[in-house]
């Protein structure tokens, strides 16, 4: 057995879950470098299903994922069947008993799958609802910067909104960090035309949502610039930003830097186009008081299976270490950009 005592009571104890976290821990290793490790033994595992192994959100069932798990009791040099033995039998399938339990290699089990709620009970102690659709974002332009240990530092975001009838006075942006990440060490600083409201906080689902208030309320058809800055210095490793879109809107530019001593591999762009939000359950995940959805890297949920995602296409890194992308009229959806470490 391991000589690291909380490895070894995990291994003894499980859940699966903890074992394999306290196992990643112990040995030091990242989860590209577990993915990595997997793809040269011929398995393809991606970074979020691993996340959300080693979280609890998800179970490995398939085959295929069990192969990966036998091949991770090898790379974290854990005896064999240590991992495996905490699994337990299959979960029953079939008819009347579900093709597929949302804990298993399927859907995210809560938390992820109570965002929703949560993210509604945490805009209704601000006053907010989720289709709010008061104001229009008519441009956005954001700048995220990636630290040298891989993690999202600092997103600094500009945007102007357009009243779409009188009152609105604030703009409510919502934040979900990956997993790992400690909400209470996210900070949020008004930087332009705006200060920072109350704020709300839910550790078991990375959510963050704060108030931005213009200082007065709007009038119809009025536009307001506003421009803050969020930084999560939570230090989880990431590969993935993207912003989400409930509504339509007419603009939108995000500029990724890398830091020189972290370049990534390959880097491209993504978009996730959805139904209009007619079409969507009004109690869906994923969207602000008015319409974007401020995401942490790979923090997207999508709002149901008609959202297809489009072709990646490649993004090259300029002389300063950084990508960028523009998109015109958007939305509902989500754009974003990822990208591979060495």
């Amino acid at each position: 057995m391991p000589d690291d005592p909380q490895l070894r009571l995990a291994l003894n104890e499980g859940p699966f879950h903890a074992a394999l976290r306290a196992a990643v821990e112990a040995r030091g290793l990242t989860l590209e470098r577990l993915r990595r490790h997997l793809e040269e033994r011929g398995l393809r595992v991606g970074m979020t299903s691993l996340s959300y192994w080693q979280q609890g959100l998800r179970r490995p069932e398939r085959p295929e994922s069990l192969r990966a798990v036998r091949a991770l009791e090898e790379i974290l040099a854990l005896p064999p069947r240590s991992l495996m033995g905490l699994l337990g039998p299959p979960r029953p399938r079939g008819r009347g008993q579900g093709a597929r339990s949302p804990a298993d290699d399927g859907e995210p089990a809560v938390p992820l799958a109570g965002s929703a709620h949560t993210l509604s009970a945490l805009l209704h102690d601000l006053d907010g609802v989720a289709d709010d659709r008061r104001l229009h974002v008519t441009a956005m332009y954001e700048t995220l910067q990636i630290g040298t240990d891989r993690s999202a530092t600092r997103r600094e975001t500009l945007q102007v909104v357009r009243a779409r009838r009188d009152d609105p006075d604030r703009f409510i942006m919502v934040y979900r960090g990956d997993l790992g990440c400690d909400v209470e060490r996210v900070r949020i600083r008004a930087l332009e035309d705006c200060r920072v409201g109350r704020i709300r906080r839910d550790g078991a689902t990375a959510l963050v949502v704060a108030e931005l208030l213009f200082g007065r309320a709007l009038e119809a058809g009025e536009t307001q610039v506003i421009r803050y800055e969020l930084a999560d210095p939570s230090g989880v490793e990431t590969t993935e930003y993207e912003r989400t879109f409930r509504f339509p809107a007419d603009q939108y530019v995000l500029r990724v830097a890398f830091s020189p001593a972290a370049l990534p591999a390959r880097v491209r762009r993504f978009a996730r186009h959805a139904p209009g939000p007619g079409d969507r359950d009004p109690g869906d995940h994923g969207a602000d008081e008015h319409g974007t959805d401020d995401r942490g890297p790979t923090g997207w949920e999508p709002g149901g299976r008609e959202d297809t995602e489009s072709a990646e296409s490649a993004l090259t890194l300029n002389a300063h270490h950084a990508v960028h992308l523009v998109t015109g009229p958007f939305g509902p959806g989500a754009v974003g950009v990822r990208w591979d470490w060495p």
